[in-house]
């Protein structure tokens, strides 16, 4: 399923792992266990298709495709400033950065202060940035982990991928 995770290219060669994986559902134990079966291949295909996307090696012409690149980085890659925006609810530690870490990529100190839970929606996650203004190739890049991982489960892929026309969370 995570065909190049362990690929020589892939800074996070040997990161991530299934038994880390189960461990961490585990934690969450609504996760992938809610719903009908396609329900919870859904959710399972949605958190790896967001998570692949924030840790992608890919590229267009990439070996088996863009999208069996996922899970090959563990940190942003190119951050060009510390994401940190002052303020007194979420104030930004001396000298720390708060560029993406790890497959859900939280990043500027707000996040740090409140996780979200699996199954979030491309609008929960970046919709500032990536919804709301029409097509969007970032958009279009999860939503391509989010099929890939569907047709790898067997389950059709549900209604409303996108969120071209959403407006985004504030």
């Amino acid at each position: 399923m995570l065909l190049h995770r362990n690929d020589g290219a892939c800074q996070a060669k040997g990161f991530y792992t299934y038994d880390a994986f189960v461990a961490a559902a585990g934690a969450f134990p609504g996760f992938g266990t809610t719903g009908s079966t396609d329900t919870r291949k859904r959710e399972v295909a949605a958190f790896l298709a967001q998570t692949s996307h924030e840790t992608t090696g890919g590229w267009a012409t990439a070996p088996d495709g863009a999208f069996a690149w996922g899970y090959c980085f563990k940190q942003e890659r190119g951050a060009t400033s510390n994401y940190c925006t002052p303020s007194a609810q979420w104030p930004c530690a001396p000298g720390k950065s708060y560029y993406g870490r790890g497959p859900i990529q939280l990043s500027q100190d707000r996040a740090a202060g409140r996780v979200p839970g699996f199954g979030v929606i491309t609008n929960i996650i970046n919709g500032g940035i990536e919804c709301g203004h029409g097509q969007d190739s970032r958009v279009a890049d999860r939503i391509g982990f989010y099929k890939r991982y569907c047709d790898i489960l067997r389950v059709g892929y549900g209604d409303n991928l996108d969120c071209y026309n959403q407006r985004p969370f504030a």
